[in-house]
């Protein structure tokens, strides 16, 4: 499944639903790996299971500009209580790399995967990132995101700022 491709003044950005072992999302999660090891002093080791990232329950997109892959996002279904009685999901692996930061795509991307979750019966969306991303933070709340109460991996990590949001 691939996104409608729209060209702009920056280029032709495209997303496509990948696998979580396609090579593009292999490269793109070691730079992401890498931005976290410098920002934080280590990787984000969450559990990930390739699974997850699977339709139904969930869907892995890699976005490309002018046919290279620079950017992910991805969402899973997530039971963290923190909109009881709603199907929720948790967007992960939110990444643009440096070369194509400061043209919207991350805004871009945040609101496909809100659209195609919604579409798959969502009617929530949760997510985790850090302190040390005030961009990511920034992105979050001007798109309606509200801090939660912390879950998961990172629930009680000092340096861990959760968001959820009403589909």
């Amino acid at each position: 499944m691939t996104g409608v491709a729209r060209p702009s003044p920056e280029g032709t950005f495209e997303l496509e639903r990948v696998g979580f072992a396609h090579p593009d999302v292999t490269r793109l999660v070691t730079e992401v790996q890498a931005f976290y090891t410098e920002r934080y002093g280590g990787p984000d080791e969450t559990p990930l299971d390739p699974a997850m990232f699977e339709p139904p329950t969930g869907s892995f997109y890699v976005g490309r500009l002018d046919g290279e892959p620079v950017a992910t996002g991805a969402w899973r279904r997530s039971d963290v209580g923190t909109f009881p009685g709603l199907v929720t999901v948790e967007v992960k692996r939110m990444y643009v790399a440096p070369r194509a930061q400061r043209r919207g795509l991350a805004r871009r991307i945040l609101a496909h995967l809100e659209r195609s979750a919604a579409q798959s019966g969502a009617r929530a969306v949760v997510l985790e990132t850090g302190t040390m991303q005030p961009e990511a933070i920034a992105l979050y709340t001007s798109s309606g995101y509200e801090p939660v109460p912390g879950f998961g991996f990172y629930k009680d990590a000092p340096l861990s700022r959760c968001f959820g949001k009403l589909l």
